[in-house]
């Protein structure tokens, strides 16, 4: 497949935040050296949305400006709470730890959502903000329209370092202070996310800046804010 035919999948990652120490820290974990996608770096947990995310009931819907930044275009129109549940959804898979509240599924979940619905929650994206939008660039093995949302850990339920139940993707799971963050081996664009993080937890901007984008969609890179 030609680099021009890549296809570009829409993805949801959560920046999670913990405030109960000397400093603000981050929730980490590193990729598997032999991973398609950015080998032994060190992300945020997050990933591909799927087809059952779109049915997902959510116990507390988006923020409305949260919602309606999601839905600008390219793309995204009619997809801000399938990529609320898919944010949710991959931060439970990937570390075990949950966004929700307790409550009765309307149905049967789907088969990916299963184990959340087992521990008796329904998914909650009230507190939920969307901070940043990335396209991957051409050229790349995998591509992404991926949607960063920053949540803070005082929202889960449960022990916010009980990882027990994590999957096997990320390794080395950890809390990390904000300020040391920038020393692990990141991709180039989580970097970047860090400074927008950091930037607005000692000064919330996003109802003034909006939400910064970086769009590869085409061969001509364009920054802009999501306002």
């Amino acid at each position: 497949m030609t680099d021009a035919h890549q296809p570009i999948r829409d993805a949801a990652t959560v920046i999670l935040v913990r405030k109960d120490g000397p400093a603000p820290a981050v929730l980490m974990g590193q990729r598997g050296e032999a991973a398609a996608f950015m080998p032994s770096k060190y992300v945020f947990p997050g990933g591909a949305l799927d087809a059952g995310d779109a049915s997902v009931p959510l116990a507390g819907g988006l923020r409305a400006e949260c919602q309606a930044r999601l839905d600008l275009p390219p793309g995204g129109a009619g997809q801000s709470a399938a990529l609320a549940a898919a944010a949710i959804r991959e931060l439970w898979e990937e570390t075990g730890l949950r966004l929700g509240r307790p409550g009765t599924w309307p149905g049967t979940p789907p088969a990916d959502w299963k184990g959340f619905a087992a521990t008796g929650l329904v998914p909650d994206a009230s507190t939920l903000r969307f901070l940043f939008r990335a396209i991957t660039p051409p050229g790349r093995p995998r591509r992404f329209d991926a949607r960063f949302f920053l949540a803070d850990a005082a929202d889960l339920i449960g022990d916010p370092d009980d990882f027990s139940a994590a999957s096997d993707e990320l390794s080395h799971l950890h809390w990390v202070p904000l300020n040391e963050a920038r020393n692990l081996n990141l991709p180039f664009i989580t970097e970047v996310v860090l400074g927008e993080a950091a930037a607005h937890l000692a000064e919330d901007r996003l109802d003034r800046d909006g939400v910064a984008f970086f769009d590869n969609s085409t061969d001509r890179p364009a920054f802009r804010r999501l306002r």
